[in-house]
């Protein structure tokens, strides 16, 4: 059976009048048109969804009761551990900073310097056991793999990871590993939110956003820097940018995260320091200066843990021993130094920083202390402390024990900045320069320059200084810092751009989606076929079978308004009986209409799509008259061409 022609040529004899083929005329758009369409919500789109955002808040303050308690507890076992381990039984004396305090770390047992060489080794052995016979990608500091899990996992995080974590790190950290507790915590808390998340059935997008808020939570607890730490785990995903959607619950979680561990351990900030820091604007030159100088350093510490990295990967034994060569490694460096620097110091086996997190070198290079020596010696003393802590946290990290190396970094790049500090003093002869406020801008320049997260690391320290004296100099410093090291990080998780990870694929799609209207893409001019209620279900399979690419069919009612659609579902489950036929009309066959406007954007119309489980829609304007098709096939080509240019 023939169709009938365009408007244009005389129609067929043979054609039935219930069958149509129409050309869709061009319609111009009128300014009413244009200006209702600025005003209407596009069929389709989602209200605004504050139940939603509601929720994901209630799941955050979930999120950071959970992990403050996780956090809490962690930092409770390994205060206990290092206590019974470094102190009670071999003697030694770790300096602390200020706000460290939480038990008395006085000790009578006398200095035994063969368990400080052995010790280590022996933590870290049994963190290696543990890490790699039940949960490997707990070994190391913990931030790679919740960045990683973020990206490429779905949000999603083992059940033991959390555990698994919290013991391998006591292990480790409270035998004397070079490392942070912040790394585990993050790790620790980012694991809790994806549980929490998955415990609660919700979306993946939310899991991957309570992953974040969990790690903000993990780090606010130990760190007590609720704002910063909101902001690192939003912008240590991206090298180039921030998850702006985890902000909000990050803060929330952060808060309640922090409210719970001072709840048990007190309201107090880690470092001891000047009440004031007075900005002085002669002094830029020489924060400038410092900043080159610490992302020199920053590069050396990347190399240290690359180089301590690939040489664990030759080493041929088990992977769960290789901590603990690590650990053995860091005894033996350390006793040496305890002996001949101890006694000194006026104790036999005093610490000063190269095991554990080493936060009271950063509180010595800020505030000083009695028996510090004053002038180049102890310049030269700071620089020694920093480059055996860089030494040391790569034996730890290096080889994958269960160590954070965000604390590291805090404390060399306070090291080395108390250190310029002082020499800067002692060659200026201004009396306004204080080394402390140099240590702080180090802290914050060295951590910030390595992880990519110059926001985040700049409000840390303002809130570890309590106060935004340090503002000024820190923006300076952070900014050469993150020039300097624009193509070095510390994490290799990291992407460059939302654009570039696998959790924002579908995000992308849609923005592209998003900024292109359907009237754009429609074609307005290829004939189709329509139906009018009775025509007989033959004559529809008979059109239907002479059509070379429609796949849904109009039925349109006597005033030319469209009525339904049949899908070519329907038919093909007609073919499957086809005594159907002899009875069945076009009334029987349609379902309701799909369709979308031509000022709808084409993420509505692939969304419509998608729910409907068809491959295409009718196209009508504002009056409901059918301009056309849009077919899934056109929504991609225009992706591909706008995505490829």
């Amino acid at each position: 059976m023939s169709q009938e022609k365009p408007p244009s040529v005389p129609p067929s004899p043979r054609t039935s009048r219930s069958i149509r083929l129409v050309t869709p005329p061009p319609v111009p758009r009128t300014a009413g048109d244009r200006l209702r369409g600025l005003f209407s919500r596009p069929a389709g789109a989602p209200p605004l969804q504050f139940q939603i955002l509601g929720r994901v808040l209630l799941h955050a303050a979930l999120v950071g009761a959970t992990a403050g308690l996780a956090g809490s507890l962690f930092f409770w076992g390994l205060e206990v551990v290092e206590k019974l381990l470094l102190e009670d039984l071999a003697g030694y004396a770790p300096l602390r900073a200020q706000g460290e305090r939480f038990m008395d770390t006085g000790s009578k047992t006398p200095f035994r310097p063969w368990l400080i060489w052995l010790i280590p080794a022996a933590g870290a052995l049994l963190g290696g056991i543990v890490s790699s016979k039940l949960a490997p990608e707990t070994r190391g500091g913990g931030t790679d793999a919740i960045i990683d899990a973020f990206h490429n996992k779905g949000g999603n995080v083992r059940r033991r990871v959390p555990f698994v974590k919290a013991l391998a790190s006591i292990l480790t950290l409270g035998s004397g590993g070079s490392g942070g507790r912040e790394g585990p915590t993050m790790q620790i808390g980012g694991s809790i939110g994806a549980l929490v998340g998955r415990y609660l059935q919700v979306t993946e997008r939310e899991r991957r956003i309570l992953l974040v808020a969990g790690t903000a939570a993990g780090m606010a607890a130990v760190f007590r820097t609720p704002l910063g730490a909101a902001l690192l785990a939003v912008e240590v995903l991206h090298r180039d940018d921030f998850e702006s959607d985890a902000l909000v619950p990050s803060v929330l979680a952060s808060v309640v995260s922090y409210s719970v561990f001072i709840s048990f351990f007190g309201e107090s900030t880690l470092f001891a320091h000047a009440i004031r820091y007075p900005f002085v604007p002669g002094h830029l030159p020489l924060y400038a200066l410092m900043a080159v100088m610490v992302t020199l350093v920053a590069s050396v510490f990347l190399g240290s843990l690359d180089f301590v990295k690939a040489q664990t990967r030759r080493l041929r034994i088990p992977e769960w021993c290789k901590p603990g060569v690590g650990g053995l490694l860091l005894g033996g460096m350390v006793v040496p130094f305890l002996l001949v620097v101890g006694p000194v110091m006026g104790h036999g086996g005093q610490g000063l920083g190269l095991l554990g997190g080493g936060y009271g070198a950063a509180q010595l290079s800020i505030s000083g202390a009695p028996w510090f020596p004053e002038g180049w010696r102890g310049v030269e003393l700071l620089l020694l402390l920093g480059a055996l802590k860089i030494i040391a946290t790569a034996l730890t990290v290096g080889t994958g024990g269960s160590a954070g190396d965000f604390g590291p970094s805090l404390v060399i790049g306070g090291i080395f900045g108390g250190a310029f500090g002082r020499v800067a003093q002692l060659l200026v002869h201004d009396p306004r320069i204080d080394p402390g406020a140099f240590a702080l801008v180090g802290m914050g320049t060295f951590y910030g320059g390595l992880a990519h997260v110059p926001i985040a690391s700049l409000v840390m320290v303002c809130e570890l200084a309590g106060s935004y004296d340090l503002l000024v100099p820190l923006m300076l410093a952070e900014g050469i810092a993150f020039v300097a090291l624009r193509h070095r990080s510390l994490y290799s998780a990291q992407v460059a751009t939302r654009r570039d990870s696998p959790a924002h694929r579908d995000d992308l799609i849609m923005d592209v989606l998003r900024g292109i209207k359907v009237g754009e893409v429609l074609t307005r001019d290829r004939p189709y076929v329509t139906f009018e209620r009775k025509t007989p279900a033959g004559e529809v399979m008979r059109a239907v079978a002479d059509s070379a690419w429609q796949d849904a069919f109009p039925v349109l009612g006597d005033d030319g308004k469209l009525l339904g659609v049949i899908s070519s579902e329907v038919l093909r489950t007609m073919t499957s009986d086809p005594d159907v036929g002899a009875f069945a009309l076009a009334d029987d066959l349609m379902a309701s209409p799909l369709s979308v406007r031509d000022t709808d954007d084409l993420h509505v119309a692939l969304e419509q799509i998608l729910a409907n489980n068809v491959r295409e829609l009718l196209v009508v304007d504002q009056a409901g008259r059918i301009l056309g098709f849009l077919d899934e096939a056109d929504i991609t080509r225009v992706y591909h061409s706008t995505t490829t240019k």
